[in-house]
C-alpha cells in the first residue's frame, strides 16, 4: 500500500516526492541517533538539531542524489552489464560521496552557525572511510537490482542508520568544534590581559 502511494506520487511530482521522503528519513535518523544511541528522552531531544538534519535532507540531499541517479543512468554499456554495474558504482564512491560528506558536513556547520574548517576537520575523513565500508554494496545491489525511480528510496530506507551515524558524528564534531571555539575566545581574552598589564 505504501509502495503503491510513493510510486503514484513519483510518477506525478518526482522531485517534490524525493525530497519529502528523503527529509523524513534524515530526520527519523536523527531521532533514532538522539533517542536510542544517545539516550537523550523527549525532553533533552534538540529539535532544532532535527530540523537540520530534515532541512538537509529535503532541500540539498534529495533533490541531489535523485538527479545524480539519473545522471548515472546514462552510463551505458550494454555488451558489458558487469563493466557497466562497476563504472556507476565507482563514479557514485568516487565523485559523490566524497562530495557530499563534504556537504553535508559544511551545510550542518553553516545551519550551527560554526566553522566549516573545525567541522570538517573533525568528522569528514572517519565519514568518509564510513561511507565506503556501507555504500559500495548497498549501490551494487541498488544499481543491479532497483530500478531508476525507486533507487533514491532504497537508498533512503538504509540510510535511516547511515543519517543516524552521520547526526552522531555530526554532533560529536559540532562539540568539538565548541571546545576549540572556548579555547580561542580563553587566548584572546588571556592577550587581552596582557595587553592591558
Amino acid at each position: 500500500m505504501v509502495l503503491r502511494w510513493y510510486t503514484a506520487r513519483l510518477a506525478k511530482q518526482p522531485l517534490l516526492t524525493q525530497a519529502i521522503t528523503t527529509a523524513i528519513l534524515f530526520a527519523t535518523g536523527d531521532v533514532i541517533a538522539q533517542q536510542v544511541v544517545e539516550k537523550k528522552g523527549i525532553q533533552k531531544h534538540e529539535w532544532i538539531r532535527t530540523g537540520r538534519m530534515f532541512a538537509y535532507g529535503g532541500v540539498i540531499f534529495g533533490p541531489s542524489a535523485a538527479t545524480w541517479y539519473r545522471i548515472l543512468q546514462r552510463i551505458s554499456i550494454p555488451s558489458r552489464p558487469n563493466l557497466q554495474l562497476a563504472a556507476r558504482v565507482a563514479a557514485d564512491q568516487c565523485v559523490f560521496a566524497p562530495v557530499f560528506c563534504g556537504v553535508f558536513l559544511a551545510s550542518m556547520a553553516t545551519m550551527e552557525r560554526s566553522s566549516v574548517r573545525a567541522k570538517l576537520d573533525a568528522a569528514y575523513w572517519p565519514a568518509l572511510k564510513a561511507n565506503y565500508v556501507l555504500w559500495p554494496a548497498v549501490q551494487v545491489v541498488n544499481f543491479k537490482f532497483v530500478p531508476l525511480q525507486h533507487r533514491l528510496m532504497v537508498v533512503n530506507v538504509v540510510a535511516i542508520g547511515w543519517n543516524c551515524f552521520l547526526s552522531m558524528i555530526n554532533n560529536t564534531a559540532s562539540e568539538a568544534g565548541k571546545g576549540e571555539k572556548v579555547e580561542v575566545e580563553l587566548e584572546v581574552e588571556e592577550k587581552k590581559k596582557k595587553k592591558e598589564k
